[in-house]
């Protein structure tokens, strides 16, 4: 697709939940070339919040719906539940429109490759919200290793950690395999999706996955430790019941460490109603990643090394420039299908007490 971004392309939004409402409806609306046409949700309550946030917007209440103005939208983006994203991508190519899909793109690795043929047999782009590639600390850590300041790196440690004792309940908490639900498809697609970016293919997958509150039914509490083709090892858990939060980043080198504490603040952010302008995706001093050897953090050692702007804008805008000027998709479904290979290999690692190699 090749225009001018004078003449916005129009986007159908599938989902208000909260990956539709706080992450991708806003995050479309500031880009410039995109223009948020139409949203579709069956939640009366979400119905009247997307029109109260967006009083241009349509609204429908099923994708048929959507799909019958198939003509007039000239992108769809999918942010419904996980079980749905493979049926509306395919829906949603079949009538020959570019989509994004929110992670993960599918359940399987198989059914990613399938949607990415599909995609390319109709020369259509699609595209895997892959958003935790533009946090603060995310883009810090690659100027690091891109610049040489950590050496040559042996062991990544990444945490998405949080205290949720009480169960919220929903699909992500479901332990029905068709809602692929739990954190390790849930917050492991983003740290398996960093891994692979910083340090390449892995080719070994070892996992452990618990379910450690009252009443959960899927795991809430997973550790999941690669080896890459490059040598480099990853440690990378993702939990919901740590009392106490360990560093997001504890990156360890031939030369020196990196460690940083902290989440991106552009979810928060977004959460509270902000909007992406000035100053967007910036934390305070006291917040910065420290970079040393023979140090302890804790106590103030190493160096403060400025994060980095968080950039989630930095997704769409992508996703607009590869639609009118066919510039590279920020994030391909084989990419995505390559993550999947990951999880699916951790799942069974976990299920049967085994490393799996890949």
């Amino acid at each position: 697709m090749t225009g001018s971004s004078s003449t916005p392309l129009r986007v159908g939004l599938v989902g208000y939940g909260l990956a539709g409402s706080v992450f991708h409806a806003p995050l479309i609306a500031a880009t410039e070339g995109l223009a948020l046409d139409t949203v579709v949700t069956s939640n009366p309550e979400r119905q009247q919040q997307a029109r109260a946030e967006f009083p241009d917007v349509r609204v429908a209440a099923s994708p048929d719906e959507l799909f019958a103005r198939a003509g007039e939208l000239d992108l769809i983006v999918i942010a419904s539940p996980n079980k749905t994203h493979v049926p509306l991508a395919t829906a949603a190519l079949e009538a020959g429109l570019p989509v994004v899909v929110d992670k993960p793109i599918a359940g399987t690795a198989a059914e990613a490759r399938e949607l990415a043929a599909l995609a390319d047999e109709r020369g259509l782009l699609l595209s895997v919200f892959q958003n935790r590639r533009w946090d603060n600390d995310f883009l810090t850590l690659r100027r690091l290793i891109d610049d040489g300041g950590l050496g040559d790196v042996y062991r990544f440690e990444s945490r998405f950690e949080r205290w949720r004792p009480q169960l919220k309940g929903g699909w992500r908490e479901s332990g029905d395999p068709a809602e692929i639900g739990g954190l390790l498809y849930d917050l492991g697609s983003h740290v398996v999706d960093q891994a692979l970016v910083l340090f390449g293919p892995v080719t070994a997958v070892y996992a452990e996955a618990d379910i450690r509150r009252d009443g959960a039914q899927t795991d809430d509490d997973t550790f999941i430790a690669l080896t890459h083709a490059s040598g480099v090892r990853s440690h990378l858990y993702v939990s919901a019941t740590t009392a106490q939060l360990g560093p997001r980043f504890r990156v360890l080198g031939s030369k020196a460490g990196y460690v940083k504490h902290g989440l991106d603040p552009q979810e928060a952010a977004l959460r509270d109603g902000a909007r992406p302008g000035l100053g967007w995706g910036t934390e305070p001093e006291d917040l910065w990643g420290r970079l040393g050897a023979g140090e302890s953090p804790v106590t103030g050692g190493g160096n403060p090394v400025p994060t980095l702007p968080g950039d989630y804008p930095a997704y769409y805008a992508a996703v607009a420039k590869a639609l009118f000027a066919d510039a590279p998709n920020p994030v391909t479904a084989r990419e995505a299908a390559a993550t999947l290979d990951v999880l699916e290999a951790a799942r069974r690692s976990a299920l049967e007490k085994v490393t799996v190699t890949l």
